[in-house]
């Protein structure tokens, strides 16, 4: 994660308002661009050898880590199953997975997105293998990955939202450990000590994907129990309404008004003392910003309790698999413990299996309020059409603090409903 510049964050891991609609993202997916195919010159690695066949791994890598970690995971699994694993980097992996499709000769293996999860579950592209893996998944990351009543696939790993603070700024505003905030009242009593004429308190992406951590912290919720539209909420109003009263009392600003492409360049350059980010942020201040030193919070608290968005991806399989037992075995071989440790030891996520999250936040304590989220966390609903409806949601929080909370909701509900009726 070391490697991959802030601006290129903007465009995977969850999903900046920049990049939301422009390609498929979240957690460790490829920047978008041209491209097609596999196997092209360059992007290939032959992994392991033996007489077992060979599979096609395709992936969107966040950067040379992410490459060189994956890239040794299918030697090992190569080395020890005799089956060959041929990796291919995607330059543009939604398009690329497509074209493998509609062709009938997909890769066997390759990243999924929660947002293309459904489309390619309800036609057909899918293998639903996962209920064949022994691995405990965080409930919340299965719901992520199960369409009409199927887990389809494995989720890879996964990234929550919390609160990042500058240290020196926070000392500076005569705060300490015990003004870390716990409630939305407290989030904004200290962004008002925060800002100053250089640096706003708080800065965080105007999209769902940030501002719908409120949504949960409220008690709110996109879908109900039954899977139907419900995201015009008292709710969900008083979430809304809490952020238009951050950002209208200049507490508050989008990143873009802070001359800023995403919340973690806000927070990095230090025109904000504080972000709402995921785990991605670590690597691009190491890249980036080494000398900022910060510390990683919960998110405080709203009327619901706690709450926050995660991300994921999974490992997907192509229902037009040639070797479909060879490639449940890699997926195997890849969500175990020990490989999901060597993962985010290698590249930084978060392991998706529950039996790890004491071993994950011992080897990144700095990081623990990040895995503790999972436990009361919302993901993207695994429903077609929420590209296009969320799409249009962050076009109107975009327009916060002007734009009315209530509007907001009714016609993202209408959206809504006609696609989770």
């Amino acid at each position: 994660m070391s490697t991959t510049t802030s601006r290129s964050l903007r465009s995977w891991k969850g999903r900046t308002v920049v990049a939301t609609t422009a390609c498929v993202a979240v957690l460790a997916l490829a920047a978008c661009g041209g491209g097609s195919g596999f196997n092209e010159p360059g992007q290939t690695n032959n992994t392991g050898g033996g007489g077992g066949g060979s599979l096609e791994v395709l992936i969107g890598s966040s950067g040379d880590a992410e490459t060189k970690t994956v890239t040794q995971q299918l030697k090992d699994w190569s080395d020890k199953t005799g089956t060959k694993a041929n990796l291919t980097l995607a330059t543009d992996l939604a398009q690329q997975l497509a074209q493998g499709f509609a062709a009938g000769s997909p890769p066997d293996v390759f990243y999924v997105s929660t947002e293309a999860f459904p489309g390619w579950a309800a036609n057909g592209s899918l293998e639903p293998y996962a209920d064949q893996l022994d691995a405990k998944f965080y409930p919340t990351l299965q719901a992520s990955f199960t369409f009409d009543g199927k887990f389809f696939c494995a989720p890879k790993d996964f990234s929550t939202l919390a609160l990042i603070i500058n240290n020196e700024a926070w000392q500076k505003a005569g705060l300490t450990e015990a003004d870390y905030p716990k409630t939305w009242d407290d989030l904004k009593t200290v962004a008002q000590k925060l800002t100053t004429g250089n640096q706003v308190g708080l800065s965080f992406g105007p999209e769902w994907a940030r501002v719908g951590a409120f949504m949960a912290q409220a008690g709110g919720h996109i879908l109900d129990s039954n899977g139907s539209a419900d995201i015009d909420t008292p709710e969900n109003l008083q979430a809304l309404q809490y952020v238009q009263d951050l950002l209208k009392s200049g507490v508050a600003k989008f990143p873009g008004d802070v001359d800023s492409g995403w919340g973690g360049e806000a927070f990095g350059t230090q025109r904000a003392a504080m972000t709402i980010e995921g785990n991605w942020i670590v690597g691009a201040m190491e890249a980036d910003y080494p000398n900022v030193k910060y510390t990683v919070a919960p998110l405080p608290e709203g009327p619901g309790g706690p709450g926050t968005l995660q991300f994921t991806n999974c490992w997907g399989i192509a229902s037009d698999s040639k070797n479909k037992q060879a490639a449940i075995d890699l997926v195997k071989f890849l969500v175990s413990d020990e490989e999901q440790m060597k993962a985010a030891k290698g590249f930084g996520v978060m392991p998706s299996v529950e039996s790890v999250a004491g071993e994950w936040a011992k080897e990144f304590p700095e990081q623990k309020a990040f895995v503790d989220g999972a436990q009361h966390a919302q993901g993207v609903p695994p429903i077609q059409g929420w590209t296009e409806v969320v799409g249009d949601f962050n076009a109107q929080i975009q327009g916060m603090p002007n734009n009315d909370p209530q509007t907001i909701l009714t016609s993202v509900q209408s959206s809504l409903k006609a696609i989770a009726p």
